[in-house]
């Protein structure tokens, strides 16, 4: 199984179910479970007297554990019990007889009273309702004494998979086991974990030919086989031909996105644009091409673009980053063009806005289009595009990109610090390496460039936005504070050589 995978709280029991039938059994797990915990903890924290939360399931087994192993190792340590101690069954009972009863006491605020460091193995990821009463005290107590707090799986309150919280409060360090679940990295979930150490507790090797998760976190790891190769006898067209329309008054959009995707590789990148603005694009670019189009209007436009369209050398279009700007009748003609032409069509920005009053109008073109097609919204767009979303039995990122990936029979990159990239048939990758500096004017433009020339280079829909979304993230944290737009597509060379290091 892809280390990359994250587990729904489904998938992982039936892991662990399948572990258990080939002989391994539950208690095992639970103990190495714990010491992972414990073992964790040891290695960040000092000798400071600490608090167990236990709740009357597996988790608060894990706690017991965890509790017993750091007392062996020399700590003061109050084992804190949610409910009656008859509670226990199973493995959880195994390990609450190593346990006084009489040494512990109720969940409570008062039990946190000289603790250096608390322990959540109150719910885990099993969670399915609302945290409340003492349990919720408890959790907010810890959170206005500031004490460091250690979440075994994920934070109480948080919903494994979703990240979606319901009384939360953050954890310092988070140990989960086997793979990730979607809440170690789906916000407001990954936020509330903390640093996240995923322990190996020795499931069984072959579980990946039984367990098939459809979610993962979107590393090189998953789409690094499908980069495009490059070899000594390459000409420029073999790499690819990027076309980006250019708006004729919002022109540093599409001039942004045409650089991102000649510097990801595509061998030649194109803008094409209103004859008014022609000037301004060529004296502003100079690897990439500047092509006219006849008319103002819309409708002109758009017969232009399908004879440029014509050149089957183009091999991917963008349409979508100031687009709309001094265009009579809207974008809607050349979004019809371009997803009537075959070739994979990335749509962003003025694209997607040109059909909010009409979504099911996209989603027609896009299902008789022959080519591929990503659509970038941010949640705003998404909201305009997909209001039905809202009112799925999960409303989160996760289920509501799936959804419309379906509903639209496109790649769906619904953008933000924890973007969801999804595919029509259920697959879908969350990104984590996209830091705060990336919400500036402009970013998205150079996105929606990035996955425009990997498509023109040959790369899967999925995967060309996937790795997008990766290097977007990348060539961010590698220039730091002070970014604008205009500042990443140069961070790209860096950040391929990094990449490309292994070849």
């Amino acid at each position: 199984m892809e280390r990359t995978a994250l587990l729904t709280v489904a998938e992982m029991v039936q892991a662990e179910g399948l572990t258990m039938q080939a002989g391994v059994s539950g208690q095992v797990l639970m103990e190495r479970a714990g010491r992972a915990v414990a073992d964790a903890i040891l290695a960040r924290w000092t000798t400071r007297p600490v608090v167990v939360l236990c709740g009357p399931g597996n988790n608060g087994g894990d706690g017991l554990v965890i509790a017993r192993c750091l007392s062996e190792a020399g700590w003061p340590v109050l084992v804190a019990l949610l409910g009656e101690w008859s509670a226990f069954k199973g493995d959880a009972l195994i390990q609450a007889r190593h346990w006084d009863p009489a040494s512990c006491v109720p969940v409570r605020p008062e039990a946190l009273e000289g603790a250096g460091l608390v322990v959540d193995a109150l719910f885990g990821s099993g969670l399915s309702r609302p945290l409340g009463g003492m349990a919720a005290r408890t959790l907010q107590a810890v959170a206005h004494a500031g004490l460091p707090m250690v979440a075994v799986d994920v934070p109480s309150g948080v919903f494994g998979d979703t990240g979606e919280s319901a009384g939360a409060v953050k954890a310092a360090l988070t140990v989960t086991f086997f793979r990730k679940k979607p809440a170690h990295v789906i916000l407001p979930g990954r936020a509330l974990c903390g640093e996240v150490v995923v322990a190996d507790i020795g499931l069984r090797a072959d579980v990946g030919e039984f367990v098939k998760p459809t979610t993962f976190e979107n590393t090189p790891d998953h789409w690094r086989p499908d980069w495009p190769a490059l070899t000594a006898d390459h000409h420029k067209y073999q790499r690819g031909h990027a076309l980006v329309y250019g708006g004729g008054v919002m022109t540093g959009a599409s001039r942004l996105s045409a650089r991102a995707a000649a510097r990801v590789g595509a061998g030649l990148t194109t803008v094409a644009v209103p004859e008014s603005a022609w000037a301004v694009y060529a004296a502003a670019l100079n690897s990439i091409m500047v092509r006219t189009l006849g008319g103002a209007d819309a409708v002109e436009q758009a017969a232009s673009l399908r004879q440029v369209l014509g050149d089957a050398r183009i091999s991917a279009v963008l349409l979508g980053p100031g687009a709309a700007g001094g265009l009579a009748r809207g974008v809607r003609p050349l979004v019809e063009a371009a997803l009537a032409s075959g070739r994979p069509v990335v749509l962003d920005a003025d694209a997607l806005s040109a059909f909010e009053s009409d979504p099911d109008a996209l989603f027609t073109l896009i299902k008789a289009a022959r080519g591929p097609v990503v659509l970038t919204p941010h949640e705003g767009e998404f909201a305009r595009l997909f209001p039905q979303a809202k009112a799925l039995p999960s409303p989160d990122k996760l289920s509501r990109a799936r959804w419309a990936a379906q509903r639209c029979g496109a790649v769906v990159v619904l953008k933000g610090a924890d973007t969801v990239i999804a595919a029509l048939d259920g697959v879908a990758l969350v990104n984590t390496n996209a830091p705060s500096t990336l919400a500036t004017a402009g970013s998205g433009d150079v996105l929606a460039g990035l996955i425009t020339g990997l498509l023109a280079q040959g790369m899967g829909a999925l995967n060309a936005a996937a790795a997008a979304v990766w290097l977007h993230g990348e060539a961010a944290r590698a220039f730091g504070a002070g970014l604008i737009a205009d500042d990443l597509p140069d961070q790209l060379p860096g950040v391929l050589q990094q990449l490309l290091r292994s070849d």
